[in-house]
């Protein structure tokens, strides 16, 4: 039995995933397992480079990239650590910034 879940691939990080907006990750087995580390990792593994652009040189999650599982910012919840159980969505959002 697999755990998938799906991630919604903003338009910036496409080229990573050849053009495709949403993917599914099989975090079973993952290093991280069923965490957004886990899918992150998994990410990765199936589209090199990708991970780059989500997480910093340290391994922490980029200032300017949002992710949230389901309704839930995950800066707000565990981090890297939130828990991404089968059948949960995933949405890589990168921040906007602007001003008059």
């Amino acid at each position: 039995m697999s755990a998938e879940v799906s991630v919604k691939v903003p338009t910036i990080l496409r080229t990573y995933t050849g053009g495709a907006a949403d993917v599914t990750v099989d975090v079973e087995g993952a290093e991280g397992g069923a965490t957004l580390a886990g899918v992150i990792n998994q990410l990765e593994s199936n589209y090199p480079g990708i991970g780059a652009r989500i997480l910093d040189e340290d391994g922490k999650l980029r200032r300017f990239v949002n992710i949230y599982v389901g309704d839930e910012d995950v800066r707000f919840a565990d981090g890297l650590e939130t828990a991404t159980p089968a059948g949960s969505e995933i949405s890589v959002i990168p921040a906007v910034a602007g001003g008059m």
